[in-house]
């Protein structure tokens, strides 16, 4: 059997891709696939995310060609994933998910170590809330553009350094430019970072159980529990928003900040609940924080 693979052009995407790709292979070898690279409206933009409102904009035309019958089945960062799935379709699988934190590139060792003014690069307005939230004197600028592109732009010198996700620089091969992982205490993921989604259509019952396969539990119960917090705070909540969840034993851990656009007020939260019931966790961490939302210029 051959199936049509759906995922965006960039080098990164494809990378993630072909790692799905392996573990479907694992699972039935004796399947084939066609990679379909598909251009985003997100990657036709040059404009910050940020500054074009809405979402799904890295994913719309890869749930269209699912929809239309096009590709088969498409692989997704599943932070980019709007936390609403278009009806007819389903994450089938969320595998193993890789190192969620941020980390720092560029000359210098550590967020510490650089100097007073310096110039971060970054268009994620959770990212520049929580810089400037450590340090308020850093100049955080815009810093668009594939990974490799925002590594090249700190190899000019247009930035001192750049805060990027871990999991796209180990992914992509770029490790050995991660000066230090930042700490989620200092630095909070955005909900579902480092994680894959495998979507397919609901009604294609034979590949819905075979991509199930690939399906790691842990990572699959802690990103609900960071994206039905990030859904229950509603389309009105345009504040910068961190989540992490974790799975020790028989409990889920999730920890989450939400911060005012410049860094200067932010609440913060942690809640213990059960893995099997993460959307319940979420919710009653939403519901903690949510009375403070407008302490921070935002929300509903």
């Amino acid at each position: 059997m051959t199936l049509r693979v759906g995922t965006r052009a960039s080098s990164l995407s494809r990378r993630q891709t072909d790692w799905v790709l392996q573990l479907l292979r694992r699972a039935d070898p004796r399947l084939q696939f066609h990679v379909v690279p598909v251009r985003t409206a997100g990657d036709r933009s040059s404009r910050p995310i940020a500054e074009l409102g809405g979402v799904g904009w890295f994913t719309r035309e890869l749930e269209r060609a699912l929809l239309e019958g096009t590709v088969d089945l498409v692989v997704h960062s599943l932070k980019d994933l709007p936390t609403e799935t278009p009806g007819g379709l389903v994450v089938a699988a969320t595998p193993p998910r890789e190192d969620a934190r941020d980390a720092l590139v560029g000359r210098w060792p550590t967020l510490d170590a650089l100097p007073r003014g310096a110039r971060v690069g970054t268009s994620s307005p959770r990212r520049r809330a929580q810089l400037l939230a450590y340090r308020r004197d850093l100049e955080v600028v815009p810093l668009r553009g594939n990974v490799d592109t925002r590594l090249r732009k700190v190899d000019a010198g247009e930035v001192e350094a750049a805060v990027l996700a871990a999991a796209g620089l180990v992914r992509g091969g770029w490790e050995d430019r991660i000066r230090q992982y930042l700490d989620p205490e200092v630095m909070l993921p955005a909900p579902a970072q480092g994680a894959l989604a495998v979507q397919v259509r609901e009604s294609d019952a034979p590949l819905v159980e075979l991509t199930r396969q690939i399906d790691h539990p842990p990572t699959r119960a802690a990103v609900r529990a960071e994206r039905a917090f990030l859904r229950a705070l509603g389309g009105g909540c345009t504040l910068p928003v961190g989540a992490l969840a974790t799975v020790e034993g028989d409990r889920l851990c999730l920890q989450v900040r939400v911060l005012s656009e410049d860094g200067s007020r932010q609440v913060s939260a942690r809640r213990e609940g059960r893995p099997d019931d993460p959307e319940r966790l979420g919710h009653e961490v939403a519901e903690e924080v949510r009375p403070f939302l407008s302490l921070m210029g935002g929300g509903p």
